[in-house]
C-alpha cells in the first residue's frame, strides 16, 4: 500500500514527464515547420528572384542533351525550367537532373496540360498527372524534388470552345480546383499559361473575366504576351499585371521566339536574339511599376537557342 507522500510524488513525476514530453513534441514541430518553409524556398530558387524561365517540351534533352541544356540556361540566366512529363523517361533521370539543375540555382516545374484537359471527361489523365508527381515528390530528397507544377491547358483550341463555350469554361473551372487542392496537398506552387486575351471572356453567370478567376486561384500566371515590340508587349499584359497586383499574385510575361504562321508581330524568330533581349529590358522598365510583374517566360529551350544572334 503506498504511503500519501508516495502517490503525490509519483502525480508530481507523471506531470513532469508529461509537460517533457509535449515540450519536446511542440519543438519537433516547430522544427518540422521550419524546414517545410527552408526546403521550400531552396527548392524555388524564383522566390527571390524575377523568374528567367523557358519551356522545354522534349524531356528526351535532359538525357541526351543535359550538359548543353544547363550550359544555354546559364548562359541565358534562366533560373526556371517548365519540363514537360515524359514518362519513358526514367525515374532517376529525373532525380539526376534537377540536382544538376539545382546546384546552378535552377528550379525545374513539372510540366503537362492540353486543350482537351479543360473538359471533366479527360479528370482521368489529370489525377494520373498529379498521382505521378505525388509519387515523384515522395520518394525524392529535397535537392531532386520538382519546385512546382505548371500548367499549359489552353481550352479555347478545343473544338468545344466554339460550340460549348460556356460548357467549357464551368468544367475547365472544376479541372483547376482538382489540380490546385492536390498541389496544396502536396505543399507545391501552380502556375498556368494564359492568353492575353482571356479577359474577354466571363465565368458563366458572373461577371468576373475568366483570367481574373485563374489569377485567383492559381499561386502564378505565365500571360502569353506574344508580340515583337515593347509597347505591344506590355499593353496585352498590363491588365492582369494590375488584377494580379490587386490580390497579391505573381505575373511572369511569355514571348515567342518560334516561327509563327500568325504572322511576324507574334514572334522575335524574324528579328533575333540581341533585339528581343533589347525589347525585354524596355517591358522591364514599364512592367516594374507593378509588384505583381515577376519577369519574363521564352518559349521556347529549342527555338529559342536557335535564334539568330
Amino acid at each position: 500500500m503506498k504511503t500519501k507522500r508516495e502517490i503525490r510524488f509519483m502525480l508530481l513525476m507523471s506531470c513532469l514527464i508529461l509537460c517533457l514530453s509535449t515540450a519536446c513534441s511542440s519543438k519537433v514541430s516547430a522544427i518540422g515547420s521550419d524546414e517545410r518553409v527552408d526546403s521550400y524556398a531552396t527548392i524555388h530558387g524564383k522566390l527571390d528572384r524575377p523568374v528567367r524561365a523557358t519551356w522545354v517540351w522534349d524531356t528526351t534533352q535532359i538525357r541526351s542533351n543535359t550538359q548543353d541544356l544547363l550550359h544555354f540556361a546559364a548562359e541565358n540566366d534562366v533560373n526556371t525550367i517548365y519540363l514537360q512529363i515524359n514518362r519513358d523517361i526514367k525515374i532517376p533521370e529525373y532525380k539526376s537532373f534537377i540536382r544538376l539543375a539545382r546546384a546552378q540555382n535552377i528550379a525545374v516545374d513539372i510540366m503537362d496540360g492540353r486543350s482537351a484537359w479543360g473538359l471533366t471527361e479527360s479528370r482521368n489523365q489529370i489525377v494520373s498527372f498529379m498521382d505521378w508527381i505525388e509519387a515523384y515528390q515522395a520518394q525524392a530528397l529535397s535537392q531532386e524534388k520538382f519546385a512546382g507544377i505548371h500548367l499549359d491547358i489552353e481550352p479555347h483550341v478545343h473544338p468545344q470552345w466554339k460550340t460549348n463555350q460556356a460548357g467549357v469554361i464551368t468544367q475547365w473551372q472544376g479541372n483547376v480546383n482538382y489540380i490546385v487542392e492536390r498541389a496544396a496537398a502536396m505543399k507545391m506552387p501552380v502556375g498556368a499559361d494564359l492568353p492575353f486575351w482571356l479577359d474577354n471572356y466571363k465565368i458563366p453567370g458572373s461577371t468576373m473575366a475568366v483570367s481574373s478567376w485563374m489569377i485567383r486561384k492559381f499561386d502564378s500566371i505565365t500571360i502569353m504576351a506574344y508580340r515583337d515590340t515593347a509597347a505591344a508587349i506590355y499593353n496585352v499584359a498590363k491588365d492582369e499585371l494590375i488584377d494580379a497586383a490587386s490580390v497579391g499574385k505573381t505575373i511572369s510575361i511569355a514571348v515567342e521566339t518560334k516561327q509563327s504562321k500568325e504572322g511576324n508581330f507574334i514572334t522575335f524568330y524574324e528579328e533575333g536574339e540581341a533585339y528581343m533581349e533589347e525589347q525585354l529590358k524596355l517591358v522591364e522598365n514599364m512592367a516594374s511599376v507593378h509588384p505583381s510583374f515577376n519577369g519574363f517566360s521564352i518559349h521556347e529551350y529549342t527555338s529559342w537557342k536557335t535564334l539568330k544572334k
